[in-house]
């Protein structure tokens, strides 16, 4: 199938307890087209440009675990970099309250057109983004020297805020403020609001990344929320942990995924990777 630009597929896939979903995804990792330059302005160059419509395994391990969680009808759920959203796709379908969120200005369109194609009505979609590229990074990076300096060794963390010891950063981390002026072609709204369960997959990828993701997951975390990650062995997640620590979360769970299969149209192949499972209490109501 070509679209204008590009060029995409469809991938059949089937995930325990959600059954069979039909993905459109990007052809290859050759595909490129950023006629306008947002994505480039989001900080996509043309080799990352792919990436958000590959179907990853980490991300088909993620909806299989999503897909084993009972449904709670007042929990709001958010997936954080979600790509193609299978995973969001996945909580739709089972009538979970889910919001998918990814910098890449395609995500969207190709969340919308997979919503379709398996007879769902569309997600909530919003724009999300951490990292240098991210609204006001360049002023992060000048106060608190991004590389080197984590942030669970600065100053005591009030759970949604962040009050460092080179001072108070009003109305919470500059590094992921959702109200940057966007560029020419920009449509999506800002993710702004906190829910009650962070999912997300193959998301440390970068040395930087245990530092902004855990703040970026702080500003949109209630008092009380839990988070997911799904992790192909990065190697950063020791990193993570501690920098979710700073604010407040504590490492439930750490379960090897080595033994789950992604099952895809060419069938099984092996997985090897874990689900990170964190959890925060609200202050005055941690467990003894």
């Amino acid at each position: 199938m070509t679209m204008p630009g590009y060029k995409t597929k469809l991938e059949h896939i089937a995930i325990a307890g959600a059954g069979k979903l039909v993905i459109q995804s990007l052809l290859d990792r050759q595909q490129y087209y950023d006629p306008t330059g947002e994505a480039l302005r989001r900080g996509i160059c043309s080799a990352s440009w792919p990436l958000f419509g590959l179907m990853w395994p980490s991300g088909v391990q993620l909806a299989t675990q999503l897909a084993q969680r009972r449904v709670c009808p007042d929990e709001r759920i958010l997936e954080i970099g979600c790509g193609l959203g299978l995973a969001s796709l996945v909580g739709q379908r089972r009538g979970a309250h889910i919001t998918a969120s990814d910098c890449h200005p395609l995500a969207e369109t190709f969340l919308d057109v997979n919503a379709k194609l398996n007879d769902l009505s569309l997600l909530t979609y919003r724009y999300g983004q951490w990292g240098e590229s991210a609204p006001a990074a360049d002023q992060y990076v000048e106060r608190h020297g991004l590389l080197g300096i984590p942030l669970h060794e600065e100053g005591g963390s009030a759970f949604g805020s962040t009050h460092s010891q080179t001072g108070d950063v009003s109305d919470g981390d500059p590094i992921v403020r959702d109200r940057a002026v966007p560029g020419d072609g920009f449509s999506e709204q800002f993710l702004s609001g906190r829910y009650d369960l962070i999912i997300g997959s193959d998301l440390l990828y970068e040395p930087d990344m245990p530092v902004t993701l855990s703040a970026f997951i702080d500003r949109h975390a209630n008092a009380a929320a839990e988070v997911w990650i799904v992790d192909p062995n990065r190697g950063h997640r020791n990193a993570f942990s501690r920098n979710m620590a700073h604010y407040g979360f504590v490492l439930e769970e750490d379960k090897r995924l080595d033994d789950q299969p992604v099952m895809a149209e060419e069938g099984a192949q092996a997985y090897k990777g874990r689900l990170l499972r964190y959890r925060r209490h609200a202050l005055g109501t941690a467990p003894n």
